[in-house]
Order: structure tokens, then C-alpha cells, then sequence
């Protein structure tokens, strides 16, 4: 039952309602004449304090206030991937069509088109008894991806009425009848609360890792399927190419882009890109398995809140079907900029640096809502899992504010990008000293059994020598590395090969945009074996001097641009060539 009451008092995207008693938090109400989108944040007896989805310009006090008597949910259905979104799960190709190029207030559009016919098949069966989480029936959604139609959540109960077919998603596919002989026709679709996880079964160890073909996310800092991670950085760092490499090559079967607060432009190359990428692990279009929330700087700040959970929500949604889904929140310091001026309208005390005192627990609950799950259902088990990918903007790229430090509190793999890499034009700008993974013990033994025994010793090497660098820059900066010892002009020189010709890579080359796990171990090798023989040319007379010119060196600094099938045959090749030039200068 809905209540009508009265705008009160207006504050930029905070508008107060009287004569609402009886209003809920959290519940969905229509402000003013136009029926503008907005949510109840605090309650004070009569008076409702709501957070406006949309502009609140040309509203007025003693304008309508009407409850709708539900939460802020998001449609859960078929046709949800290849799709555009603003923050409140609105299409915006569906808005465009009502309101051309200007999109103007008020505007209600389904989130999934009812028009579409989706071609059904029925796996329940007549009669059957099912519980929340079951499959009713599948959809091919897109070439892709097969949609699974999932009884909701906390229902149960017989079916009859089964149908399949050429269907829309507002058809009833199947009736189900409750112990308490309610009857409760089921669609294609349903809804469900954003900011309330979906239920399932059991949460499993991050025990498979994301791999994203990204060297140094994969050997150096890996990422579990189901784990969280964060890339802070400051301006023109490399969040957003970093956050689309992951979207690309992770192996993720689903993606969910998005954009929350981020520049109108920054926002329309990813809209008008992504349709164009073409998906390496499908053959089809990245977009055919994936789906893009935009919430840009200009709109509303409440939206942004709105959109990072709507985004979770979808994930979770195909998790439940049994998919991998990884999240992109790019940024979620935009998110948290939201939450201090809504907090600032109702003038709570503020906390650090402005921030409200509850940030921190947003931020938790936020990252709390991935994982690696058994969904719910009965039959066959389904696993899936939400990786949870968030980039983070601090102001001047200090790491030491808020919004940084509570999500390093929660998250497991931290990416430090960095503006002096950025400025070096090396990317990824992910500095290699400041980041780390709590992933890598739990992932020991599927590299040890997936890729070569020795894959985490390779890595340990390589990091203790990019160590070793940084010690050794600071003398380096006073005296020079001509005066040096020979063996610590090597361990620069080896180091060098390491940053250029193994952590740089480019996100833009056919070729090098992507690097196999079994590529990655053998790069590693190369330039170690290269380290190795060179330590052992020196202990045999050869000087640092003639080390520094051998040729196999320009072959280690092209073979990133080797392609992946070609790269054993590389591989067994250089060795040969390490060892037949190093012989020769020991002559």
C-alpha cells in the first residue's frame, strides 16, 4: 500500500518528505510531479529523508512524495548482457528511443525489453518439486552465453503449467504451487534488492586463480577467482586500460563494467569500444557476454551508490547460474565522494577527511559480496564465483587517504599503480615494491600442478633481483654504476631485462596485448637462464663489459612480441643461443 505525502524541503539531491508515516527505510519512492526515482536514507517520525536518482532542478515544496512499498531491485532476466545502463538499471538505448539525445526526468523504462521473444526450453519438468536457486529452463541470450531461468530465491514449492517456447519475459513459463497452496506464476525473470546478497549454499576457498594473461597480475601479484583486488592511481596512471585488459582476457565467462562517476568521455570510449572488441576465448564480440553499467561525473550523485550495487547484483545473478563473473568498478573513490555529500546534506559528523563514519562498512559490505560458491538449488551442483575488481582514484595518488586505506583493510591483492612508472611510459604502471597478493600460498599448488613445479621459485627469483635494484639504486644515484662491483652490474643489468622485457607489456599490440600462463613461465626462464650462465661466465673471467653486448640479449628483449603457439620452438632456441654465445666469450 502506498503513501502520498509532500516535499518538505529540497538540498541539492536530498529532498525531505512529510506526512509519510509509515515509509520503511530503504524503500523506493516517486518525488514531485514527475515522478523523479529515489530512496529513503534516514526517517525522523513523519519525515522521510530521500536520496534523488535524478537532477532535483524546478522541484518544490508541497510536491507529491508517493511509497511504492518495495526496495531499489534490479530485473533479473534474458537480456541483460550486450546491454547499457545508467546506475538505477535504466537502458539507455530505451531511454534515447523515448527522449532522443537529451534525455529528460522522469523517464520509467524496463530494464528488460518485454518486446523480445527469447526461444525457451522447459528442464523442469510438470509436476516436479523445486526449491530457489533450481533451473526452470535455459535461453540462448546471446552466442555466447546460455541463460539460465532460475526459480527466485526463498520460494518452493510443485510446478504445473509448464510451457517453453518462443516467450517474452513477462510470459509465465511454469506455475508453482506453495505448501500453503499459494499459487505464484514464474517468468523468465524477477526481481531482487540490490543492496541484499543473493543467498547460496556454500563459500568455497579462492582456491583457481583469475588468470588474466596480464604478466605481471599473473606471476607476480595473482588474483583468485572469486577474490577482490583494487588498482589505486592517480590521474593518467593506467586505471581504466588496466581495468578493460582485465574485462578482455580474464577467464571469466561474464563481465560487468561499471562506470561509476567516472568523465562523460572516459565513459563513451568504453561504451563505443567494447561493442567492437573482439572476445579471444568465444570468437564472438566482448560484448556478447557482457554488460555496461554508466554513471557518469555529471549525473546525480545518489546514482553511484545505486550502481555499484546494481553491478553486484547482476554478477551475483549469473554466479548463480554457474558462471565466472568479474566485476569492474571503476571508481569506486566516486562512490565514496557520493556517500560524503549525501551525508554532508543530512549533516551527520563527519569522519576523516569529510568521509561519514560508515564508510568503512559500506566499503566491507561492498567487497564482502564476492566469492567462489556452491549455488543454491537441488540437483547438480553449480559453482560460480564474482570477482570483485575495483579501482580507486585518490586524490594527488595518496595513498594514505580514506578511501584507500579502508579498501586495502578488506581487499586480497592490492595493484599500486604508479605516476613515476606512468611518466617512464611503462605500463602497466603497477609498481612491483608496493603491491602484493594474499593469493599466492593458496594458489601454490594449482601453478605447481598447472604450469612447472618450480613456477613460484622463477617468481621468487625474479622479485628478489627487481629487490635488489632498488637497494642498489641508491648508491647508484650517488657514486654512478660504473662504480660498482661487476656482480651488482649485472644484478642492474639482469633487473633491466626483467622490467622491460618481461613487466612491460602492450595493452595495444596484437600480439603482446596477451600472454599464455606457459609463455609467462617460460619468458621468466629465458631471462634467468640468461642470469644464471652470465654469473657463471663471469666466475670464469668475462668481464661485465662484454656481458652487456652479447646479441641473445636483443632476441630476450623481442620475445614478447613472439606469438603464443610459436613461443616453445622460441624458447628451446634462445637457450641454445645463451649457451653457444657464452661459451664463445669464455672462449
Amino acid at each position: 500500500m502506498s503513501i502520498t505525502g509532500r516535499i518538505y524541503k529540497i538540498t541539492g539531491p536530498l529532498v525531505v518528505a512529510e506526512d509519510v508515516k509509515g515509509c520503511v527505510m530503504y524503500e523506493l519512492v516517486k518525488v514531485g510531479e514527475i515522478g523523479l526515482m529515489g530512496e529513503t536514507i534516514r526517517l525522523d517520525e513523519d519525515r522521510a529523508y530521500i536520496q534523488v536518482y535524478e537532477a532535483t532542478e524546478g522541484l518544490k515544496p508541497g510536491e507529491p512524495v508517493e511509497t511504492t512499498g518495495a526496495p531499489l531491485t534490479a530485473d533479473l532476466g534474458p537480456g541483460i548482457l550486450k546491454n547499457f545502463y545508467d546506475g538505477i538499471q535504466r537502458p539507455l538505448e530505451g531511454l534515447k528511443k523515448i527522449a532522443g539525445d537529451y534525455i529528460t526526468r522522469g523517464l520509467v523504462v524496463p530494464p528488460l525489453d518485454p518486446e523480445t521473444t527469447w526461444d525457451y526450453t522447459a528442464v523442469a519438468e510438470e509436476g516436479s518439486s523445486v526449491e530457489g536457486g533450481d533451473i526452470l529452463g535455459t535461453a540462448p541470450e546471446t552466442k555466447a552465453i546460455t541463460h539460465k531461468v532460475l526459480v527466485p530465491p526463498m520460494v518452493s514449492g510443485k510446478l504445473t503449467n509448464v510451457r517453453d517456447g518462443k516467450l517474452h519475459v513477462t510470459d509465465a513459463v511454469a506455475t508453482l504451487t506453495q505448501e500453503d497452496g499459494t499459487e505464484t506464476e514464474l517468468t523468465m525473470s524477477h526481481r531482487w534488492p540490490v543492496r541484499v546478497p543473493r543467498p547460496y549454499k556454500e563459500k568455497l576457498d579462492p582456491l583457481i586463480p583469475l588468470l588474466t594473461g596480464q604478466r605481471i597480475y599473473d606471476t607476480f601479484f595473482p588474483l583468485a577467482k572469486g577474490g577482490t583486488a583494487a588498482i589505486p592511481g592517480g590521474f593518467g596512471t593506467g586505471k581504466t586500460v588496466s581495468q578493460q585488459q582485465l574485462a578482455k582476457w580474464a577467464n571469466s565467462q561474464v563481465v560487468v563494467y561499471v562506470g561509476c562517476g567516472e568523465r562523460g568521455n572516459e565513459m563513451t570510449e568504453v561504451l563505443d569500444t567494447f561493442p567492437l572488441l573482439d572476445d579471444p576465448t568465444t570468437g564472438e564480440k566482448l560484448m556478447e557476454r557482457s554488460a555496461l553499467i554508466a554513471n557518469t561525473s555529471n549525473m546525480p550523485v545518489a546514482a553511484r551508490e545505486a550502481s555499484v550495487y546494481t553491478g553486484v547484483t547482476i554478477a551475483e545473478y549469473y554466479r548463480d547460474m554457474g558462471y565466472d563473473v568479474a566485476v569492474m568498478a571503476d571508481s569506486t573513490s566516486r562512490w565514496a565522494e557520493a556517500m560524503r555529500e549525501v551525508s554532508g546534506r543530512l549533516e551527520e559528523m563527519p569522519g576523516e577527511e569529510g568521509y561519514p563514519a560508515y564508510l568503512a562498512s559500506r566499503v566491507a559490505d561492498y567487497y564482502e559480496r564476492g566469492g567462489r560458491v556452491i549455488a543454491k538449488g537441488s540437483g547438480e551442483e553449480r559453482t560460480g564465483s564474482v570477482s570483485l575488481v575495483g579501482a580507486v582514484s585518490p586524490p594527488g595518488g595518496d595513498l594514505s587517504e580514506p578511501v584507500s586505506q579502508n579498501t586495502l583493510r578488506v581487499v586480497s591483492v592490492f595493484w599500486a599503480l604508479d605516476s613515476t612508472l606512468a611518466d617512464r611510459r611503462h605500463f602497466p604502471a603497477i609498481n612491483w615494491l608496493r603491491s602484493y597478493s594474499l593469493y599466492l600460498d593458496v594458489l601454490s599448488d594449482w601453478y605447481t600442478n598447472n604450469i612447472a613445479e618450480d613456477f613460484l621459485d622463477v617468481r621468487t627469483k625474479m622479485m628478489v633481483l627487481l629487490q635488489k635494484e632498488a637497494e642498489l639504486q641508491e648508491i647508484v644515484q650517488l657514486v654512478g654504476a660504473d662504480a660498482l662491483p661487476e656482480r651488482e652490474r649485472l644484478v642492474l643489468e639482469v633487473s633491466r631485462m626483467v622490467r622491460e622485457d618481461f613487466l612491460q607489456q602492450n595493452a595495444y599490440h596484437e600480439v603482446d596485448s596477451y600472454c599464455s600462463k606457459e609463455k609467462q613461465y617460460m619468458m621468466a626462464k629465458a631471462i634467468l637462464m640468461f642470469y644464471d650462465r652470465a654469473s657463471k661466465a663471469m666466475d670464469n673471467g668475462v668481464s661485465i663489459a662484454n656481458i652487456e653486448t652479447i646479441d641473445v640479449k636483443n632476441e630476450i628483449a623481442r620475445m614478447k612480441y613472439v606469438p603464443n603457439p610459436d613461443f616453445p620452438g622460441w624458447y628451446d632456441t634462445v637457450l641454445k643461443t645463451i649457451e653457444a654465445q657464452f661459451s664463445a666469450l669464455e672462449g
